[in-house]
């Protein structure tokens, strides 16, 4: 089983598109946020400041909007490591409302040559549990 990490997301006025809702290519900066922090707060300090992670694939399914006043959390579950990439499942909701579905894959790179590293067993051990 992997954990999950909840990642609160603020909502600010220029969010919100000609709809009156938050406009939607603004999840794809709360998806990278949370997974990002997720990685941060889970993975040991080491590997944190040797990797970084670069977005492959951004799959979104938008269910309800979001408003500029909502309360709006992110939670986030690492679903599989292979290799360099990793894929995450990321719920953004309001309560009890789903908002939206995102899977995600991402790539780990050095931190130093910013080419493509494998995310050792150990480390994603850690995600796992």
């Amino acid at each position: 089983m992997s954990c999950s990490l909840a990642h609160p997301i603020q909502i600010i006025p220029t969010d919100i598109d000609f709809m009156g809702h938050v406009n939607n290519a603004r999840y794809l900066n709360w998806v990278q946020d949370a997974v990002v922090a997720h990685w941060q707060k889970l993975a040991p300090p080491q590997a944190v400041a040797a990797h970084l992670w670069v977005a492959l694939k951004h799959e979104i399914t938008y269910r309800k909007p979001a408003f500029l006043n909502d309360e709006v959390i992110a939670t986030v579950v690492l679903e599989k490591v292979e290799g360099v990439r990793a894929f995450y499942s990321t719920l953004i909701k309001r309560g009890d409302e789903l908002l939206a579905e995102v899977k995600s894959s991402w790539c780990c790179v050095d931190a130093v040559t910013l080419r493509p590293a494998r995310i050792a067993k150990d480390i994603a051990a850690h995600f796992f549990g």
